[in-house]
């Protein structure tokens, strides 16, 4: 799959053994940070946060990604699959509540050797894969039995959104099937098993995100998914200038969402105090 890589949906088929994807990815783990992070829902960073791991390159080109640094511009550190499964048990033993993998998709096979290599020395709790949905139906199904909660995003509901904003074709139609997988693995995010798949939307002004078609979806697929509707939106980079995301979203924007997210009778989390902001804690270990 690294030598005619097809991971992710674009299947540019380089040889990441002699040069990079599109994602910015050779065959080498490339990460950027190891933290235990509570700023997650709270499912996934319950009282001691999570171990989050952030993987650099990412199969999309969000203009205002808030991750530019090392989604985009490389920023990071190459790890070893050994190291990297010395980092997971590491997490664990700090009292990591989960593991979430952010931008996981380009290193696929190499996770899964990393989660082979820590559950053979005891690593156990639940391991969340962070995604924007845009991903390879046949990638997913690798992680079959590897991943415990889907924590999935829905940016646009208009593949012509995800092309001007994303550089990506065919977003939405990708985006569906890949939750319709992931929903086919695990179904809806169940607090005692500590398993299913939970569905993330970013409100973008003036509706590019779609949001409002993207919670009939949700409905459609099962009302028991947990929802997390998304305020934080800043017109990062590129989109600073954008005659439709060029700013902040208003407030009545964002109460639409939340008001057409409780008629359907959804479920979730929603963030009203813009001033509250994330909170990280370092995780002292060598990667």
């Amino acid at each position: 799959m690294i030598e005619k890589c097809t991971l992710c949906p674009r299947k540019c088929k380089v040889n990441r053994y002699k040069t990079k994807g599109i994602c910015g990815a050779d065959y080498k783990i490339k990460v950027s940070n190891i933290l235990l992070h509570k700023g997650e829902e709270p499912p996934i960073s319950g009282k001691n946060g999570t171990g989050i791991v952030f993987f650099s390159g990412c199969p999309m080109k969000c203009i205002y990604c808030q991750n530019m640094g090392f989604s985009q511009k490389g920023i990071g550190k190459e790890i070893s699959i050994e190291k990297l499964a010395d980092a997971f048990l590491k997490l664990q033993e700090r009292g990591a509540h989960t593991l979430d993998l952010v931008t996981p998709t380009q290193y696929v096979p190499q996770i899964i050797e990393a989660l082979n290599l820590a559950k053979s020395k005891g690593f156990n709790i639940p391991v969340v894969y962070n995604t924007s949905s845009y991903e390879n139906v046949e990638t997913l199904k690798l992680l079959e039995g590897y991943v415990d909660i889907y924590l999935a995003d829905i940016r646009y509901t208009n593949s012509m959104y995800g092309k001007i904003y994303s550089d990506v074709d065919n977003y939405w139609e990708t985006a569906q099937e890949s939750i319709k997988e992931m929903y086919r693995q695990v179904g809806a995010y169940n607090e005692e098993k500590r398993k299913g798949i939970i569905i993330r939307i970013l409100v973008l002004p003036n509706n590019v995100s779609g949001h409002f078609k993207a919670l009939r979806f949700i409905l459609e697929l099962d009302p028991n998914i947990p929802v997390s509707l998304m305020s934080q939106y800043i017109p990062h980079f590129s989109a600073k200038n954008d005659p439709l995301i060029g700013r902040k979203i208003t407030k009545t924007e964002y109460m639409e969402a939340v008001e057409y997210m409780e008629m359907l009778g959804l479920h979730g989390w929603i963030q009203l105090d813009e001033k509250e902001k994330l909170t990280t804690k370092a995780v002292d270990i060598e990667w």
